[in-house]
């Protein structure tokens, strides 16, 4: 199966929905979908400019290089936007669970990606 940048950008939408539903249920929130949607939004934004710019450097979608670009532009744009635009918190503690969490979620389906593409 190849990954195409939509379905990539498909993949990392997942990561990030993956990261608010279990952190809206561990904090008792809403986790109906206006409740996820309203703390996902600021990601959402932030992971589609991310493959947009990792687009740009032309990596290729499923490389590390290309996770680690969108890992860093999700979580750093995601951040500004939730404190900035979205007048939401941005706790150490959380800054450091969404960069883990991102990190190994994003890069992880990327290495199965590529262990897959080899194995054929």
């Amino acid at each position: 199966m190849k990954i195409t940048p939509l379905r990539a950008l498909a993949y990392d939408i997942v990561c990030v929905l993956a990261l608010v539903v279990i952190g809206t249920r561990n904090h008792n929130e809403d986790t109906g979908l206006t409740g996820v949607l309203f703390v996902a939004t600021p990601f959402l934004i932030s992971v589609v400019v991310a493959r947009v710019y990792a687009l740009s450097l032309k990596k290729g979608v499923s490389s590390v290089e290309d996770g680690v670009t969108v890992v860093l532009f999700t979580v750093a744009i995601g951040m500004i936007l939730r404190r900035f635009v979205f007048d939401r918190g941005i706790a150490t503690a959380f800054i450091i669970v969404a960069t883990v969490f991102l990190s190994s979620s994003m890069l992880g389906w990327r290495a199965v990606a590529a262990k897959r593409a080899a194995a054929k």
